[in-house]
Parts: structure tokens; sequence; C-alpha cells
């Protein structure tokens, strides 16, 4: 990709108050909100934060397990996957817990759908299931023959990024059989993917600094736009080091999208024109997770050390999530 010139200047950007205390796995915003932030942990809680205020609205304990990832339904009703292979659900208005289902293996990925009102969740038992909140029943399982690692939603569209590098395209509507199933265009083993804003193609990373943009749409000519490239790396000392990138997050307007890696870089890319906007300030740690807000004024940037070194720093950094105002500078195609 071309890089532009790199924007390491701080603007607005803030810590959040009352951080979680191990390594944050998820953030994400509010359906339609730019003040709700959730947030999920390893230290097996997941947390409510007004971002307007800088204040923890709620949290609650996960069963006392590891938090994997988190879905937000609405305002106040949170779903949460559990290394104990549990699915909760959580209401912040009535501080109520419930249990939705369980998988035989820890639960990596959950999503919830607005249009279909329910659960998906993925798991290292090679399965997606799908859960009605309203009746806590599992209305559908199905194999994907590999660990699930990563998964993305998006009205229809659901697709998944396994252990042995495969990505599988579902029609959320008919789950009967897979649409496509294809080999990740990365060598080495997927970190995160999701589906862009427009539904023609994805985003994913690996754990070897790289990011590929692929596309849908079988058509030999389609096919030939599709394209990787090496993100994350950092020359140190006349070697260079590369890292994982472990975050995607579309920003919903202009279809750009930050990448955020084990370096402690974020990057926002514009995968259309092939072009880095900018890359912002080196966070203390590496980037966990990433979050755009839904009208992508702010971008959530979850920190978080994840032991990609042999030899730990001491102490071990801090978890922080940090709450930036993004401008069209940063995020629009030039």
């Amino acid at each position: 990709m071309r890089k532009s010139i790199a924007m390491g200047e701080i603007r607005s950007e803030y810590k959040l108050k009352s951080p979680p205390e191990d390594a944050i796995s998820t953030i994400r915003f509010a359906p339609a909100s730019s003040q709700l932030l959730v947030a999920s942990s390893w230290d097996s809680y997941v947390r409510l934060y007004d971002v307007v205020n800088n204040n923890l609205r709620h949290k609650y304990s996960h069963q006392g397990h590891p938090v994997l990832d988190c879905a937000l339904q609405d305002t106040y009703r949170v779903y949460s996957a559990g290394l104990d292979g549990v699915i909760m659900g959580y209401d912040f208005s009535s501080e109520t817990p419930s249990r939705l289902g369980q998988h035989d293996d820890s639960v990596r990925c959950i999503e919830y759908s607005t249009e279909k009102n329910l659960v998906v969740s993925g798991s290292w038992d090679t399965n997606v299931k799908l859960w009605d909140p309203r009746s806590t029943t599992c209305t559908g399982s199905h194999s994907q023959n590999e660990q699930v690692y990563s998964m993305s939603l998006k009205d229809e569209m659901l697709i998944v990024g396994t252990s042995g590098r495969k990505i599988i395209v579902w029609d959320f509507r008919n789950m009967s059989a897979p649409l496509q199933q294809r080999d990740s265009l990365l060598k080495y083993q997927t970190r995160c993917l999701r589906i862009f804003p427009n539904k023609q193609g994805y985003v994913l990373s690996s754990i070897e600094g790289r990011v590929a943009v692929e596309y849908f749409d079988p058509n030999p000519e389609i096919q030939k736009k599709k394209y990787a490239f090496k993100c994350h790396r950092i020359k140190e000392g006349g070697t260079e080091c590369i890292y994982p990138v472990n975050a995607i997050s579309f920003h919903s307007e202009h279809s750009t999208f930050a990448t955020g890696g084990s370096d402690g870089f974020v990057n926002v890319w514009d995968g259309f024109n092939k072009k880095r906007l900018c890359q912002f300030h080196r966070y203390p740690t590496g980037i966990s997770t990433l979050a755009f807000s839904s009208c992508g004024n702010l971008l959530a940037i979850g920190c978080s050390y994840l032991y990609e070194h042999e030899d730990a720093p001491h102490p071990i950094p801090d978890d922080q999530i940090f709450i930036r105002s993004v401008t069209d500078q940063e995020t629009k195609p030039k």
C-alpha cells in the first residue's frame, strides 16, 4: 500500500476510567450511539461505559470465567461469550443475568442479528449456533469443520474464519449450506475478519503482520481486485519485527477501516484505493480491539499486552481503553 504522511500528534483523546483489569477481548459501541460502549475482558467481567461522561455505568461477571467476546442487542441488553463455553445474556437496566446456552468448548465469537432477533455464536468446538434470546433455545447448529477464530455478521451475510485459514460465507437467511468456502489469501493464522459496510467483500488480518482485502463476487474480473499488504512491522536495530494484526473496524460512512496491531499502532486505510490515510501515535502496549462509533466520530481503542514476546515486560502494562475523536481528514478517502 502507498503510505501517506504519518499523523503522530494527539488530538482529542482520553482514557476511560475504571478500565478492565485483564486483557480486553472486545469493545463495541451500542447501536446508533456514540455514548455507550461495552467491553469484555479476561478478568471475567463485561462493562458498560458512558464515554461522554467518562464513567462506568454497570458491570457483571460472566460466572467468574474469562470473556472472549460480547455483542449488544440494544442500549442495555448484552450477550457474552465465555472461555467456559457458556453464552450469557444480561440486562443492564434491571441488572438481570440469564444463561442463553452452551457449546462443548470455549465460545470465541458472538454476534447479534437485529433482523432475525437471533444471537450467533462461534466456538472452538467447530460449530456456529443460533439462539433465540426470547426462549433461550438453540434454533440451529452448523459445523464449520474447524475451530472458529473470527466471525462477522452484516445484515444477511455471515462470514466465519477458522483455525485452518478457511473462510466460510453464509446467507444468514438460509443456513442449510454455505454460499462459499475459500482459503484465506494470507499464509498464516487468521486473527480478525470484518465485512465491508457495502457487503461487497471483507478484510481479514493474520498473526504475521498482513491484511487482505477480498471480494465475494466470484467473477474473475472482480477477483482480480483482491490483494494483500504488509503492515504493523517495525524495524528495530536493523531487524524487522513483525506483529499480529489483532483488530479491524470499519467506518460506517466512509467504508475505510482501522487496524490495530501488537506493535501498539493504529492505522486507518482506504481499502479501495490501496492507501494508508494516517497512523496514530504509538500506544503504551498492543492494540487488542477497536470500535468505531456508529456515526464514525469516535474510535475506541483497547490496549492490552497479549504476551507476544518471549520475555514479557516488567511490569506488565496496564489494560486501558482510549476514546479518540476522529476527523474526516483521518478517515475519509482522498
